[in-house]
């Protein structure tokens, strides 16, 4: 905690307010001096000095020390209002009091620079860590698209003339669907880029939510050829304003992860509502769900879950989260009714008057 006050506090400001707080405890001491005794103020004096060791840089803390010194000399041990000691064991008192301010400043200092050392440490540990995490994720994620776009490229260079159209039609699909995970990939790796400076803006218009959501259905049909995907569009849903970018991503995330990391023969629902100019999505699925005491870690930069085999860099989740935040929504994650994953987002919007009627 030291070291966090002191980073966030000015020297300047640290010097005010170590002075000012000797200066006040003092004062209050002085109301207390008959009660307390000299003896006793000068611990609490102490304390004082403890504390700003605590808190402040070691400079300010010696001047507090010295400042608490002269303070307790000239105030309160007797005779009161000079420098002069006349008692042995007061001289003592006050010797010892001031060696044991400054080596406590100063010892005090000295473990927080080691606290400080160790924290960095921990903290390059973790982000040699992270950068292992992303390199081994992007490693195969990225070399994997690439990888099928050579061969499918290198085949169709070769083999031009035998090649059935057949074939060459397949080997196009296989690039396309290489380009698009490549493609996801990058776009993912800029989003999160975008979450972590803060240059998320909302970009708000007036949106038909029902056409988002079929459109997000439309770019992950390739992906659901052996999942069942369900959306039954509510009828009178009203235009909203809000960010249709977000929201497609969002919904993207979300359909692609429950896609991902099910089995074949998964269900997978969407809903859209709205309710007192709150837009509401779910999107829930008949797979395994998630281990209770992992669901609060699924929105983490990274985080896999630890039973996976698929791929994903596991930012899609944590993306969701920050693109919901920016739109000043909620994600919840729960238990759907077959006890699959079901995700819930509620975020605010503005609602028209103006209805689309989807089977018009």
């Amino acid at each position: 905690m030291g070291v966090l006050a002191a980073k966030k506090i000015s020297t300047a400001k640290q010097y005010l307010i170590s002075v000012l707080l000797i200066v006040l405890v003092s004062v209050i001491s002085s109301y207390f001096k008959d009660i307390l005794g000299y003896r006793v103020v000068a611990l609490v004096l102490l304390l004082v000095v403890s504390i700003s060791a605590m808190v402040f840089d070691i400079l300010p803390v010696l001047i507090t020390a010295l400042l608490s010194a002269i303070i307790l000399n000239f105030f309160f041990i007797p005779p009161r209002f000079t420098l002069h000691i006349n008692s042995a064991e007061d001289v003592l008192m006050f010797a010892m009091y001031f060696v044991v301010a400054l080596i406590n400043a100063v010892l005090t200092f000295k473990i927080r620079q080691f606290e400080r050392k160790k924290q960095n440490e921990q903290e390059n540990e973790k982000t040699i860590q992270l950068y292992n995490t992303i390199l081994n994720s992007l490693s195969h994620e990225l070399r994997t698209p690439i990888a099928a776009i050579i061969g499918a490229i290198d085949t169709i260079t070769d083999n031009e003339v035998r090649l059935s159209p057949e074939n060459r039609t397949e080997l196009y699909g296989e690039i396309e669907l290489a380009s698009n995970r490549l493609n996801r990939q990058v776009e993912n790796l800029l989003s999160m880029s975008r979450l972590e400076a803060g240059t998320i803006k909302p970009t708000y218009d007036w949106f038909d939510i029902n056409e988002l959501v079929f459109n997000v259905i439309k770019e992950n049909s390739k992906d659901a050829v052996n999942h069942t995907i369900t959306f039954d569009p509510e009828e009178d849903l009203p235009l909203m304003k809000t960010d249709g970018g977000l929201i497609e991503t969002m919904l993207h995330n979300l359909l692609h992860n429950a896609l991902q990391h099910t089995s074949s023969g998964t269900q997978v629902a969407i809903t859209a509502s709205c309710r007192n100019s709150i837009l509401s999505f779910t999107v829930s699925d008949s797979g395994n769900g998630f281990p209770r005491k992992e669901r609060e870690l699924v929105f983490n930069k990274f985080y896999k879950l630890k039973t996976t085999n698929t791929g994903g860099t596991g930012l899609g989740l944590s993306i969701v989260k920050g693109f919901t935040e920016a739109l000043n929504g909620t994600i919840v994650l729960g238990n759907s009714s077959s006890n699959g994953a079901k995700f819930t987002i509620s975020v605010p919007v503005e609602t028209s008057s103006i209805k689309f009627n989807v089977n018009e």
